[in-house]
């Protein structure tokens, strides 16, 4: 059955979509394995800070977005609500970020980054990219743009996808 459905995912026609498919199985097995050793280093690195992996994902999208409400937070970071409150709790506590009151809008609160939230998530991405910077060595320059490129694309079409 799985084999079916993926044959009629890259096509539709059983017949001759056995190397594309291989391909497929192959990407998304080098995909998991690629996301796992991210995910790894990206725990190590964390270890040396007082953030916790959801609290880093959390940091991470209030920085990129700029203040977001408990909701919003929570669906970015796909978790329940109580469950971003509570972690929002901690990072408060841990005066990492802080709840605003919406200017426009008194009845709505946003969770805004602090400077030690700001300082700690720009150092963790830091070493993230080193790191990345140590697998990349042997890459050549135009083999990076073509890898960028290629994510890129990726990144678009799964969007794209997603949005369906």
């Amino acid at each position: 059955m799985l084999n079916y459905s993926l044959r009629k995912a890259v096509g539709g026609n059983i017949l001759g979509k056995d190397a594309t498919l291989d391909s497929i199985k192959k990407m998304e097995k080098r995909l998991r394995y690629i996301s796992g050793l991210i995910k790894q280093n990206g725990r190590q690195i964390l270890n040396n800070y007082p953030i916790t992996p959801p609290q880093f994902v959390a940091l991470q999208w209030l920085l990129e977005e700029g203040d977001l409400t408990i909701g919003e937070l929570s669906n970015k970071i796909s978790l329940a609500f109580s469950t971003t409150t509570d972690l929002v709790d901690r990072m408060e506590r841990n005066e990492l970020v802080e709840r605003l009151r919406d200017t426009n809008d008194r009845r709505v609160v946003r969770i805004h980054l602090l400077n030690k939230g700001k300082e700690i998530i720009l150092e963790v991405i830091q070493k993230r990219q080193e790191y990345l910077g140590e697998v990349l060595d042997k890459f050549t320059d135009k083999e990076k743009d073509s890898l960028n490129n290629l994510l890129d694309f990726l990144h678009d079409e799964m969007k794209k996808v997603n949005e369906k």
